[in-house]
């Protein structure tokens, strides 16, 4: 019996891949996808998570969210997904419509529908997440198991000096999320660091896939070459990890401790604090992933691109 997997994500080339894994895979069923703005406007990362699915054979529902984070104004990334958030390729949009319903009212609907046994993951900013807890506090008793993707558990972040994008984008509404499960699985970027693909490998597999790889290649392209000499012979996925996890979790050895949100650091803000020595008496809420199979990450990477 496939599992039912609900995904919160802000479109940009990461996320495709990570949703062309879940969309492929046979042990989960994508019951919706919730969008929010994050690594482009609202506007482009709905029409993105329309035109994956298409792409994708799925009629999976995709329902628009929040349009900005809950508190203060951030600035996307678009100087690394394109101004669209997919590269900036000119696509032709998709001949199917998102929901009327908001991704935060469609979030608590679903976790009725499938109380006790929902995946959730949240492959953006938790925006989406946030408000939903504030219209109904009740909601992690419905949800089987949470998996983020964010955060920096060292302060090696890739925006400002200690923050992770995804948080640093929202801390507000990552402190919200975050505060409100007793526990959660954790994939920050120093766990993407550590499991980057090979590049030359990454466009073998470009080349010898199907329609998918052929897509992804083409809204791709202008971030592989923004990567190329920023970060090495690695290619960096970082939501792709986060749903190796999620779709094979046996794969993947996590470290439990204490984890907060920082909102008000001046230098510090939207950093996620490490109880490492477990000092402040605070249960173990986070499941840091510590490592996952290489080989099996690849795997998955590969087949969702028809490798």
């Amino acid at each position: 019996m496939s599992r039912p997997l609900l995904i919160d994500t802000d479109p940009g080339i990461d996320d495709a891949l990570a949703l062309l894994m879940a969309f492929g895979h046979p042990d989960v069923e994508v019951v919706g996808l919730c969008i929010a703005a994050g690594n482009v406007g609202l506007s482009n990362t709905v029409a993105n998570a329309l035109k994956l699915c298409e792409v994708a054979g799925v009629d999976v529902p995709v329902f628009p969210g929040c349009a900005t984070p809950l508190v203060h104004a951030a600035a996307d990334a678009s100087y690394v997904h394109g101004r669209d958030g997919f590269g900036d390729t000119g696509f032709l949009p998709a001949k199917r419509a998102p929901e009327s319903e908001h991704a935060a009212l469609a979030m608590l609907r679903l976790s009725h529908r499938h109380a006790g046994e929902l995946t959730l993951v949240t492959l953006g900013p938790m925006t989406n997440l946030a408000l939903a807890l504030r219209l109904d506090p009740t909601l992690p008793s419905r949800i089987k198991r949470l998996v983020v993707m964010g955060g920096a558990v060292t302060g090696q972040g890739n925006t400002l000096v200690p923050t992770e994008f995804n948080i640093g984008f929202d801390p507000e509404a990552a402190h919200v999320a975050l505060s409100a499960f007793e526990r959660y699985e954790l994939v920050d970027w120093e766990a993407v660091l550590r499991h980057g693909l090979d590049r030359s490998e990454f466009e073998q597999w470009l080349q010898a896939g199907d329609h998918r790889a052929a897509f992804y290649a083409a809204i791709s392209r202008q971030t592989r070459d923004w990567s190329a000499d920023r970060r090495g012979e690695r290619w960096l996925c970082a939501d792709a990890l986060a749903m190796a996890l999620v779709l094979e979790p046996s794969h993947g050895e996590l470290d439990w401790r204490p984890l907060q949100v920082e909102t008000a650091g001046h230098a510090t803000r939207g950093a996620t604090v490490v109880d490492w020595q477990r000092r402040s008496g605070r249960p173990d809420s986070a499941g840091i992933l510590a490592r996952y199979d290489q080989q099996r990450f690849e795997a998955l990477a590969r087949s969702a691109l028809g490798a």
